[in-house]
Order: structure tokens, then C-alpha cells, then sequence
């Protein structure tokens, strides 16, 4: 895409990245403009080849953070520059390769076609997907999915997926929380609270070998308790909102019933 959107923005944290980052970054700018990165404390130098393209490339724009402070506070960032800048929805993707640039066009036109919602990716995962790593996500996905009342979010931790910026920031300002590896899971359940539907499309996800240059930094034990911790905070936060999530929901069901009753009269 030559012609650069006004209003919708690709976002890549990255944090040591390697070789994948410049990879990413050819792929989503081919398909996509205008894309931001935000390297969040990298060490690695992996941004450094960034520099010259940014340089030759007004498409292409490099935000560089001090320190590494989790890939929340890594979109954060770039949300609030993207803000500033007029723009009003941002689709984020890792920077390690995992996540289909080919499918940015999709999602970008999905969110065209509801501003009001956010687009989250469904994770189609091929053979070399991890098994610890997909079986262990159904129980995130159960919660997040019971913290909605199965509103909607079909997968909670894919992080392919574009928010609309004002109200993500609007919730990202009043907490400390939605900084780290649970940002993905708790900004879906608390935009959902807020009346941000979900539209759910599915996306391919790679899970890139070392020698194909794939780099994790995710900790099982570490992610895992973090995650619980999140959970829990939501749940407790939950509860005194279930009388009006309930509500929401059979008014929701109300108003389908309508809408095909209207359909098949005459």
C-alpha cells in the first residue's frame, strides 16, 4: 500500500527482536501505511537496521523507549503518540514473525466497516505450534470468555488484532495494570465492559524455529502467574458488574429476536 491511512495505523512493540523485526517490518509496510515501531529497551541492536529504512521511508517511523517496560506499556506509548497524531485505531503485531502481515488488508478493512469494534484475531496454528503453548491458552480463554459472558472474545492472548485507540487509552490512563504479557487478555475483557464489541476474523500464526531466527520471550512459569494474577483481578472486579453484563446480554438477545422476526415478515 503506497497511499498512507489517516486514520489506521499497524503498531509493532518489539524487545529484542532479532533479524525477525526487520523482517515484520518489510512485511507490514508492504501491505500497510503507515507503520510504527516501538522498540522497548532492546539491547540487541536489533532496531538498528530500522534506522536507515525510517530515514528513506516516511511510511515507516521508529519510536525508541529508554528502558523495556512490557509490551502493554511499549503500545501504550505508541498510542498515545498515535493519538496526538489523529489517528483512530492502531492494529498490533508482535515483531518475532509469528503474526500474518498478509492478513493486515482484512482486519484493517473489518475495522473500516465497524470503527465501533475491536478486530481480534482467531489463531489458526500449523504443526509446529507448541501444544503446551495452544492447550495452555484455553484456560485464559475460558476465563476471559466467563468475565464476558461469552460476549464474544473468541481468543484472548492472540495479539493480531486492531483496537480503537480512544478507548483503549482511556482505560490504559487509569490503571497500572495492561503492561506486560497480560495486556492482551485484560484489554479485551475491559474494552468488552466498556461496550466495545468484538469482531472475530482468523489469522495464521507461526511459530518460527531458532534457526528460522525465532526469538520468545515467554516464561512459563513467570507468564502463567501472571496471567492468574490478571484473572483474578478481573473476576473480583467482575462480579459486582455481572447484574449489568447480564442485562446487556438479554437486551442484546431482545434485539436479534427483533431483528429476525423483522426479516421473515412479509
Amino acid at each position: 500500500m503506497t497511499a498512507p491511512s489517516r486514520t489506521h495505523l499497524v503498531l509493532i512493540p518489539s524487545f529484542n527482536s532479532g533479524a525477525a523485526l526487520l523482517d515484520t517490518v518489510r512485511g507490514a509496510r508492504a501491505r500497510w501505511n503507515p507503520v510504527w515501531v516501538v522498540v522497548d529497551g532492546s539491547t540487541d541492536g536489533s532496531e538498528a537496521a530500522l534506522r536507515p529504512l525510517a530515514a528513506a521511508d516516511p511510511g515507516l517511523r521508529v519510536l525508541v523507549l529508554p528502558r523495556n517496560g512490557g509490551k502493554g506499556a511499549a503500545i501504550l506509548h505508541g498510542l498515545e503518540e498515535a493519538a496526538r497524531a489523529g489517528f483512530t485505531h492502531a492494529l498490533a503485531m508482535d515483531a518475532d514473525g509469528q503474526h500474518p502481515a498478509a492478513s493486515i488488508p482484512a482486519f484493517m478493512a473489518a475495522s473500516a466497516a465497524r470503527p465501533e469494534a475491536m478486530i481480534l484475531g482467531l489463531p489458526v496454528f500449523g504443526p509446529e505450534a507448541p501444544a503446551l503453548r495452544v492447550r495452555g491458552r484455553r484456560i485464559s480463554n475460558f476465563w476471559a470468555q466467563l468475565e464476558t459472558l461469552w460476549g464474544g472474545v473468541g481468543d484472548s492472548l492472540f495479539g493480531f488484532r486492531v483496537y480503537p485507540v480512544a478507548p483503549l487509552l482511556a482505560l490504559m490512563r487509569r490503571t497500572r495494570w495492561m503492561r506486560r504479557y497480560d495486556f492482551d487478555a485484560e484489554a479485551a475483557v475491559r474494552l468488552f465492559w466498556r461496550g466495545v464489541p468484538a469482531v472475530n476474523l482468523p489469522a495464521p500464526v507461526r511459530y518460527l524455529s531458532a534457526a528460522e531466527g525465532g526469538v520468545s520471550h515467554f516464561r512459563y512459569g513467570r507468564d502463567n502467574l501472571l496471567l492468574t494474577g490478571m484473572h483474578t483481578r478481573l473476576v473480583l472486579e467482575w462480579l459486582p458488574r455481572l447484574p449489568l453484563l447480564l442485562g446487556r446480554r438479554l437486551l442484546a438477545r431482545r434485539r436479534a429476536r427483533r431483528a429476525r422476526g423483522a426479516a421473515i415478515r412479509p
